[in-house]
This record gives structure tokens, sequence and C-alpha cells, in this order.
């Protein structure tokens, strides 16, 4: 079973599972919802029954199979879901496939589980590639098999806008596109497909997304990546920019002096943007701001933003981006939503103590955030930037560089032992990042993510991986075949994996490490990192 859970004990009978099987009690939709494909029928009895326990938490849950059929207590609606996913794996991996009137042992176990990370995440970023919302309904349910429940939608970059605007329309109409895409290596002369590309997620589709995720137990976190990564804002609306000069949608990777300016203008702008997100999404308790990798220069050089700066009592352009920050905070906050944002926000200073904080330049920095009292959700390059490769080798897929495996994720430890007890209890949880310039399709996004969301699931839910593991993703891969997931083989990729070769050693990830993590000494470390 992946995750693992707390306890899994062998029973002496076993049971039978039919299509069409009868779920009774309190939390039957929740129970409904996860056994899907079992065509599960709500009943006043039945063979899968389940009770809610108010001694449990909201996510925990008892799992119990024997010869009377299934019992199931659970906190709250998570817990029951999570305990018919434990369930669902406990049968066959044909369990997993749309098969009409299947049958299926389900052996005698008592299970009794809960997570121990609230935050167990994973990241997309359809800024760089888009992808439409059927692959995001399709990974929603990808991360409910595996108990993961934090979606973290990278919505805007320089490369590209995704959400509808119906109060700023030019934001979807002119930033969601580019007419052509970079298709270099990393430091070498730049060369381009012409080919357009483009997309984005009416509110309409965020309002579906939204819901559907939450009937799986999943939160949607939108990041509006601000003030820096605007090009492609200010291709639409250039007057919200520090110079009021227009900029293209990006068509290469890497990061440009592009910047907001933080006049009250561009706060009432994004503040309504907040509004049309939040509305669509319907429940949204995260909201990711960015404040990563932002060139200040246009701000020192702006007569009017030093003066307005100045008029605030501020001293630099950091402390004047701490405090566009803690605005944009102050504006979610009063909207019911927590800002997130990357651990250059944190360093900057002046955040709202109820932001949090992904320190992906490293444990070191996201362990200050900690001891400063901001909750943190461990995201570190090493090991969870799963866009690079997973061994040092030309048969891996073109990526930004090499290497971190599945072993390196199970490897992980979200809550460090050195930490004190009140640093580890600021810890979150844990996410890992899919950034998708070198990402172009949903294949190439099941290769990255599977089977290392596996060890991710692990680590997010039980806290760490055990020394079986290895033998129960062994297992856990026919679950993958049988859902369709095109994730990477153990041994290496298939031939048509391959594609265009990745260039090993371009960038290796423990000296990135090491580089970063020099940065975060410095409160003016907001230029771009890598």
């Amino acid at each position: 079973m992946i995750p693992r859970p707390a306890l899994l004990r062998d029973l002496s009978a076993s049971y039978v599972l039919t299509s069409g099987v009868t779920v009774s009690g309190d939390l039957v939709d929740a129970v409904r919802t996860a056994l899907a494909g079992l065509d599960p029928l709500p009943g006043d009895s039945g063979e899968i029954d389940v009770r809610r326990d108010p001694s449990l938490g909201e996510e925990a849950y008892r799992l119990t199979v024997g010869s009377r059929g299934v019992e199931i207590a659970a906190g709250g609606r998570a817990g029951a879901f999570y305990a018919a996913q434990s369930l669902r794996q406990l049968l066959p991996g044909a369990s997993y496939r749309f098969s009409a009137g299947g049958s299926w042992p389900v052996p005698g176990v008592r299970v009794e589980d809960a997570p121990r990370h609230a935050w167990r995440g994973l990241h997309l970023d359809v800024a760089r590639h888009f992808f439409p919302k059927r692959e995001i309904l399709r990974l929603i349910d990808l991360m409910a098999v595996h108990k993961l429940n934090r979606l973290h939608l990278h919505l805007v970059d320089d490369q590209g806008w995704r959400v509808e605007s119906r109060a700023y329309p030019l934001l979807h109409e002119v930033a969601s596109h580019r007419p052509r895409t970079a298709t270099n290596y990393y430091r070498e002369p730049e060369t381009y497909d012409d080919v357009p590309h483009g997309g984005y997620y009416t509110l309409d589709d965020l309002a579906e997304l939204g819901a559907y995720a939450r009937s799986r137990c999943v939160t949607i976190v939108p990041e509006i990546d601000v003030p820096g990564h605007a090009s492609a804002i200010l291709a639409a609306y250039p007057e919200f920019g520090a110079t009021g000069e227009r900029h293209d949608v990006l068509d290469r990777w890497g990061i440009s002096p592009a910047i907001l300016s933080p006049l009250p203008p561009t706060v009432e702008f994004l503040t309504t943007i907040f509004d049309e997100l939040l509305g669509a999404l319907g429940e949204t308790p995260y909201v990711h701001i960015g404040g990563d990798e932002v060139v200040l220069d246009h701000w020192a050089a702006s007569a009017e933003i030093a003066a307005y700066r100045e008029s605030l009592g501020l001293a630099t352009a950091n402390d004047l981006q701490a405090w566009f920050l803690r605005r944009l905070a102050d504006a979610l906050a009063e909207r019911g939503a927590r800002a997130v944002v990357w651990d250059e926000a944190f360093v900057s200073g002046g955040l709202r103590q109820d932001t949090v904080v992904m320190p992906w330049r490293g444990m070191n920095v996201g362990r200050r955030a900690a001891a400063a009292g901001h909750d943190v959700v461990a995201t570190p390059v090493f090991p969870l930037y799963f866009d690079y490769a997973e061994a040092s080798s030309p048969d891996e897929p073109m990526a930004i560089g090499d290497a971190i495996t599945v072993d390196d994720v199970a490897a992980f430890s979200p809550a460090p032992a050195e930490w004190t007890e009140e640093e580890r209890g600021h810890v979150l949880g844990v996410q890992a990042q899919l950034w998708t310039e070198r990402v172009p399709d949903a294949r190439t996004v099941d290769y990255r993510l599977w089977p290392r969301a596996c060890a991710l699931a692990e680590v997010a839910w039980a806290g760490s991986a055990s020394a079986d593991f290895p033998g129960r993703l062994g297992e856990h891969l026919g679950r993958l075949d049988a859902l369709g997931v095109e994730y990477r083989p153990l041994d290496g990729p298939r031939p048509w994996q391959r594609r265009r070769p990745h260039r090993p050693a371009g960038v290796r990830v423990t000296e990135v490490m090491a580089r970063i993590d020099a940065m975060t000494h410095h409160a003016e470390s907001t230029r771009p990192s890598i």
C-alpha cells in the first residue's frame, strides 16, 4: 500500500466485493467517490458500512475487512475518502480498470491511519506550457489515489497568463499566448520552434476544477506570481509596470527584468484579480503570490516609485517589495485566504506572520522561517524539483539538470530531526514542483511525476519512507499501468520516452543547492538564482 498506513494488521477472514456494492452509513458520498470504478450504490445497509467517529481527526480512519464485509470509522469526510482509497489498494490492480460486473477478493485486515503532514502537495507550472482542463482533472484523480491533497497551480509567468479575467480581458486575449517557444539547451544559442502556444482556463473551468478537487479532498492553491515574472501581464496592461513600456509574452526561458509597479493602481488591479479567482474557485484557503526572482532595478530607477517608497517611510527597494507583498497578503486575509510566498519574500522581511513560506532554496532558509514563527511547506530544489532528470544519462528526455531519483525523494525528511520541536511544529508539510519549460505535453508530465510522486506521497503521509518501500512501489506500478499512467520505469525510459536527449551534468543539482543556499543569507537576494 502506498502511502503506507500507520498500522496494518492481517486478519484471518476475507471478503469478496463486486461491482454495484452497497455503501451505507454517515459518509457514503466520500466512499462512493473514491470507489467510483466499482459503481457503488447507496443503501440502508450494505457490504461497506461507514460511520463518523468524533474521536478521530478529520483525515483519520479505521478500516476493517472481515467475513461480514467492510467497516469504516472516519473522523470526517476526508478520513472516509482515504479509507476507501486504502480499501481500493487492497484489491487486485485490475480493479483500477473499468470492468462491468467485476468481482474482487479483499484480504481480511485492520488498518488504523492518519497523515503525518496536513500539506501533501504537487505543483504544476501551467504558465510555461499550458495543460488543458482535462489534464488537471486527471491529475486530481491521481493525487487522490495517493492521498495527496494540495494542487498548486502556477498560473502566470513571463511566458503566459492562464486565467480568464472579465475585468481585464486583455489578460486572456493577449497574455495567454506566444508566437513561438525556445527549444535550445541550457546556455546554448537560442533556437525556436515557430509554433504558437497558449491557452487559459475560463472562470467556469476554475469553478469546475475547484468543485472537482474538493470532492476528492484536494485543495487548489492558485499562484499569481508578482511583482516579477511579469512580462505576460505587461504585454496586456503595460500601465501596471514600473516603466509603462509594453513587453511581449516571453518566448524564451529564464527571467526578464519586467516588474509590476508597487503603486496603488497595481494593488487595486491585483485585488480585482483575486476577487475573480476566489469567486470562481470557491473556498480557497491559500493563494500563492510568488515574490521570487524579482529584479528591482526599475523600481530603484523610477522617481515616482522612489518618492512613493519614501512617503511610506521605507529605506530600500527591498523594503518596498516586502511592503507590497504584505499589502497583497492583507487583501487576501480580508477575503479569508492566507498568502503563500517563495523564500525570497521571507528573506526580504516584513511578511505578515500568518504568511506561509515555501523554501525552494533549501531547508536551511526553511528552518529560519520556521524559527521566525512562519508556517513552512518543504519545497527544496533537491530532491523536490521534478523537472530535473532522474538519471545523469542522455537516455533521459531533455531536462534542466540532473539528477533527482525516486530514492532521493524517499529519503527526504520534511521536518528534520535536528530542528527544534517548535520549528518542526511549523512544518505544514511537503510539496514537489514540476516546472514545465522542458515539459511540453501531458505524456512528459506523467514521466516526470511518476513514480517520484509515489515516494513523495509516502513521505508526506507517513513522515518517512520505510525500508520496504521499494518492494511496495514495484507492486504499485501495476496500479499505475491500470490507470494509464506513462510513468518512468524504474530501470530507465522506454525507447519512445527518450525523445530529445538530455545533456548530463549541464546543471548539477548539488552545485545548484550550494549556490542558492548561500544566497538566502542576503536580504537583497531577490534576483534570479539560477
